[in-house]
């Protein structure tokens, strides 16, 4: 008997997490998040009040997080950095930085926060380097305005390559080629409660991304279309039960999408309905389905062309829009959808799912897979595949990433590192930053994220490989660039450790490599390790000596390896 209702407690504990999960994640359904590694499944990051609506226990790790913590450390700091090319003409760079942010984490029993902003301006001294400025930032948050109710954010300010040709080495000083300086936020409620023995969810977000480009691509390259501005709104809602009255849990859910963009008049817009059951099979296993229709339809303008039918350019490399010409359709599809799979639950800590299903008139498969082994360590693997662009993709990988994290930085130029890690887990925005075309796409992709501490190490590893084929008129006077696939493998990571009460160390490294298939583009490698140690001194005052190594390889470019050291002051207020 005493086996039959741990039984029972573990079936209705994977019930209550997939369940819980649908209610808060049926957006997940919009290519907006396929790139964010977690395919159709819950996020790792979702707010633990979805969890526990869904009946779920609250575990000694959910009742730390819901200890207050306030910590908001704003400072100054000035460095001195030398930078140096030790393969090409050997030139050296020296310059001066003055910089002034803020780096917070606040945990509440109702909102959670992960923030850091910094505005840096840099003094040229030597080899030429002109005065520049940049502002970075990352923030995720949360805030439950009511029970079950939650107001969620993301928000991103970087610096990244205007499009996949390279181009430029990954430190982006001064006014350097092929630069953008990126602008991204979302924001909107979500709503997952209990109410009269149904689980009830809905949510809407509204995203809006902006892209500012500095003297795009080397001389006589032609690149994609490079991304301007757009906004996203996607709204959803969902109603189901876990097994119990009946034996099967089931779900019923809709959603709308629809992006604006600037450039082309490009314009998104999708929506579908579906009904999901869920049929546990064992205490620990469940089959999983879904039938329902959907309608998509992904539309554009032409560019403005010259007497010789060539497109017509701006100065960023943008196409410039033929406002009076009639809207192309570059995707196009309506009619039934479904999908089937498993979900594993062997314990509390471990959770798999995976799904093979038919969607945009082809055959997809999306899966995850959680292992939670302690308060400290998750692992986290996620298999999408959508319609996604840069914009939707941005917003979707903004809002699956933890609501606490450690931001970290480039010690030496201060950018923000693409991967973050906490206690929640991680996750990377590598995939979505790898090309800001303007074009939407068909995309593919897997990506695993490890998070832990051991032995004093606070560490955290990122990997991933991520697909786009574009999608364009077939008529258009771009549509040589309909079907160009790009390929993007990366992997990121990072480790710090406090060495004693007033010193610390932080490592990091990175390597990429971005297949290009736009007509005479190069593949572009890039690499990358660097490291700093902090001492302080009094105070809030601290002192900071970084070092770095990048490795920059283009095809029908010179390749590159600069060397950078950095001494610098910090004052925390």
């Amino acid at each position: 008997m005493m086996r039959t209702r741990t039984g029972m407690r573990h079936v209705g504990t994977l019930a209550a997490l997939l369940l819980a999960g649908t209610a808060t994640g049926a957006h997940a359904q919009f290519s907006g998040d396929s790139g964010s590694g977690s395919g159709d499944a819950p996020s790792a990051g979702a707010p633990a009040a979805s969890g526990s609506e869904g009946g779920r226990k609250e575990s000694r790790a959910d009742r730390r997080r819901t200890q207050k913590t306030v910590d908001v450390s704003p400072y100054l700091e000035v460095g001195q950095v030398l930078t140096a090319d030790l393969k090409g003409d050997g030139d050296v760079l020296t310059y001066t930085t003055l910089a002034a942010g803020v780096d917070a984490s606040i945990v509440t029993r109702r909102a959670e926060l992960a923030a850091t902003v910094r505005y840096e301006y840099r003094i040229g001294e030597s080899g030429g380097i002109g005065n520049s400025s940049s502002l970075s930032g990352l923030l995720r948050g949360r805030l439950e305005a009511a029970r079950g109710l939650n107001l969620e954010a993301g928000a991103i300010a970087t610096r990244t390559r205007a499009d996949g040709f390279g181009g430029d080495n990954s430190i982006f000083l001064g006014d350097g080629r092929n630069v953008a300086d990126l602008y991204s936020f979302y924001a909107g409620p979500t709503f997952a409660r209990r109410i009269g023995g149904l689980d009830v969810g809905a949510g809407y977000r509204f995203g809006y991304t902006k892209i500012d480009v500095n003297n795009p691509t080397p001389p006589g390259v032609t690149s994609q279309d490079i991304f301007d501005s757009s906004t996203n709104h996607v709204a959803w809602a969902s109603v189901g039960a876990k097994p119990g009255d009946l034996p099967f849990g089931w779900q019923v859910s809709g959603g709308y999408e629809r992006e604006d963009v600037s450039q082309l008049d490009q314009r998104f817009e999708g929506k579908y309905a579906r009904a999901d059951v869920t049929v546990p099979i064992g205490p620990t296993l469940a089959l999983l389905g879904g039938v329902g229709y959907e309608d998509i339809e992904i539309s554009q303008r032409d560019p403005v062309v010259d007497a010789n039918g060539v497109p017509v350019r701006d100065e960023n490399g943008r196409f410039i829009t033929d406002k009076s010409s009639p809207r192309q359709l570059s995707f196009d599809t309506d009619g039934l959808i479904w999908d089937a799979g498993v979900m594993w639950q062997p314990n509390r800590r471990m959770a798999l799912t995976a799904k093979v299903g038919r969607r945009y008139g082809d055959t997809i498969y999306t899966g995850s897979f959680t292992y939670r082994a302690n308060h400290a360590t998750t692992f986290q693997v996620g298999v999408y595949d959508g319609l996604s662009s840069f914009a939707r993709g941005l917003s979707g990988g903004l809002s699956s990433l933890p609501t606490q994290f450690d931001p970290t930085r480039n010690p030496v130029d201060g950018s923000i590192n693409p991967c973050v890690f906490g206690d929640q887990g991680g996750g990377c925005l590598s995939n979505q930053l790898g090309n800001t075309t303007t074009a939407q796409f068909r995309n593919r992709g897997i990506q695993a994220v490890l998070s832990s501490r051991l032995g004093g190490w606070s560490y955290g590893v990122g990997a991933g490989y991520d697909r786009r084929r574009l999608l364009l008129p077939g008529l258009s006077a771009i549509a040589d660039l309909n079907g160009i696939v790009d390929e993007n493998y990366y992997l990121f990571v990072s480790a710090g450790r406090q060495l004693d009460r007033d010193s610390d160390i932080s490592l990091a490294a990175y390597a990429s490599y971005y297949e290009n298939g736009s007509p005479g583009a190069g593949d572009v490698q890039s690499a990358g390790v660097s490291a700093a140690y902090s001492r302080r001194f009094w105070r809030g005052l601290t002192g900071t000596a970084a070092a770095s190594l990048t490795a920059f390889d283009q095809d029908g470019f010179n390749s590159e390896l600069i060397g950078s050291a950095l001494v610098g002051m910090r004052y925390n207020f």
